[in-house]
């Protein structure tokens, strides 16, 4: 028994510091609809306005750039399933000027698992530009293969812009790139978003964006172009 409660001890030790100088921080939001990759989350309707509820919260382990993190969203596109969750963990580190970000991600799906998917990223931020690759280490990607099949090694490119153009006002802009990998047969597709964002103070915010991806033909309603607002606040 000394042995275990002695490496307790050490354990303990060598993380106080870290945890003595961790941030804890949340956001919820109100969006009138969640686009991921271009593509409605809510495929239940075929309309333009489909609100969502989201929010989570991020875990920094104070200046050793490591953290950890949870985001949840309403959706409706599996079967028996209502609820997104994600939760991730990474580290960020500078290299010169260039901001870089690297983790591991798993979007969860309480009531319908067929389309758990993990994926890894790296992410790179140059002043207001910022490229991040993601790469799906899971079985399948987001169901897209179906029982049986793979979506492994499926990747999204993307790559966003954020300027602060006047006091409290930011555009923002980006486009992303889907190659599909392992048995999907689904076209790779582009996706693109063009707005901005207000920021009123205190941590609310309201941004709004046109959002939207091509192969509308293949995919349907669900790539159409949205202008999408969303309300947020960061606790």
């Amino acid at each position: 028994m000394k042995f275990p409660r002695a490496l307790f001890s050490i354990v303990l030790l060598a993380t106080a510091p870290l945890l003595a100088n961790a941030q804890l921080t949340g956001n919820v939001s109100l969006t009138t609809n969640y686009k991921f990759r271009g593509q409605d989350q809510d495929a239940s309707k075929a309309r333009a306005v489909k609100p969502a509820i989201q929010g989570g919260f991020d875990y920094a382990f104070g200046e050793s750039g490591f953290y950890v993190g949870n985001w949840n969203s309403s959706v409706d596109w599996l079967p028996r399933n209502s609820i997104e969750s994600d939760i991730y963990g990474g580290y960020k580190f500078k290299a010169g000027s260039v901001d870089l970000d690297v983790g591991l991600l798993t979007y969860i799906y309480p009531g319908n698992s067929n389309g758990n998917t993990t994926e890894v990223y790296g992410a790179a931020t140059f002043g207001p530009v910022t490229a991040k690759y993601s790469h799906t280490l899971s079985k399948d990607y987001f169901a897209y293969a179906g029982p049986g099949f793979k979506g492994r090694n499926t990747g999204y490119l993307n790559l966003a812009f954020a300027q602060e153009v006047a006091p409290k006002i930011t555009v923002k802009a980006s486009v992303g790139y889907t190659r599909f990998g392992g048995d999907i047969v689904a076209p790779n597709y582009i996706d693109y978003s063009v707005g901005g964002a207000y920021d009123f103070g205190s941590g609310l915010s309201l941004g709004a964006a046109v959002v939207g991806a091509n192969k509308k033909d293949y995919f349907g309603p669900v790539n159409q172009s949205r202008v999408i607002v969303t309300l947020t606040k960061t606790l």
